[in-house]
């Protein structure tokens, strides 16, 4: 599917990865954006004044259904959602810094806001032309670090509502792909000394995945983490319990 001339939905935009996936899909395509600040929604407007966006916070699941309203208001069809928000907080649980607040906001951002949005935009989505869901996943998924644990959870949680959702959807037009990221240079992870991908990396890296139906698109060295968690688990799991 060449991302020219498509509806395009995208949630998690006015920064990073997101940001990125505009500057690239702007031009030649109609963008519908889902973000949680009204202000970085009107500064991301001044740069990119075609977009139709939508102001929701995604942890606020009972907003959901009327934001959707919204949407349907302004269109028939969808060709693609990238469900791109995320969220994460390192603390770990037996530290005093730990916000127990933040366990519902990070399940509902990370996973139960997209298990939403699949069901609502559904029928925009499933017109009888080819659509795509496109899940942004983290190679988390596959092997947890030491902190992060409701974010890796979340992750975990996401690789299996994919796989089980694109069952689900098998004889319909619409595909279910995933991308899984390794870390990427964002506000998520700064102060982090690892070797980072760019969000533009990322973003063309996603692109590229939509566009060539990559089910499973394994980004930079999440390609060597399966390849770990399929052969040698054991030596997988100990190294991301050093992060």
């Amino acid at each position: 599917m060449k991302l020219i001339g498509k509806k395009i939905l995208i949630t998690g935009v006015t920064s990073g990865i997101g940001l990125r996936l505009i500057e690239q899909l702007y031009q030649n395509n109609t963008l519908y954006i889902v973000a949680r600040s009204q202000d970085k929604i009107n500064t991301l407007l001044k740069s990119f004044p075609n977009i139709q966006a939508f102001n929701t916070d995604l942890s606020d699941i009972d907003s959901l259904q009327a934001m959707v309203k919204n949407i349907k208001q302004q269109t028939e069809s969808l060709d693609i959602l990238i469900n791109n928000a995320a969220v994460q907080y390192t603390p770990m649980f037996t530290e005093a810094d730990f916000c127990y607040q933040s366990i519902s906001r990070e399940v509902n951002t990370n996973f139960t806001s997209i298990c939403c949005l699949c069901y609502l935009l559904l029928p925009l989505l499933n017109t009888g032309s080819p659509a795509v869901i496109l899940n942004v996943n983290s190679g988390l998924a596959l092997a947890p670090k030491t902190s992060s644990a409701v974010y890796c959870a979340t992750k975990a949680a996401l690789d299996n509502f994919s796989q089980a959702l694109s069952n689900q959807l098998i004889n319909t037009h619409i595909e279910v792909l995933q991308a899984f990221l390794p870390v990427v240079d964002t506000a998520m992870t700064y102060g982090r000394s690892e070797n980072k991908i760019t969000s533009l990396q990322a973003a063309k890296k996603i692109i590229n995945g939509i566009e060539s139906s990559k089910q499973n698109n394994d980004i930079g060295k999440v390609k060597l983490l399966r390849l770990l968690m399929r052969y040698l688990p054991f030596l997988g799991r100990r190294i991301m319990r050093g992060y």
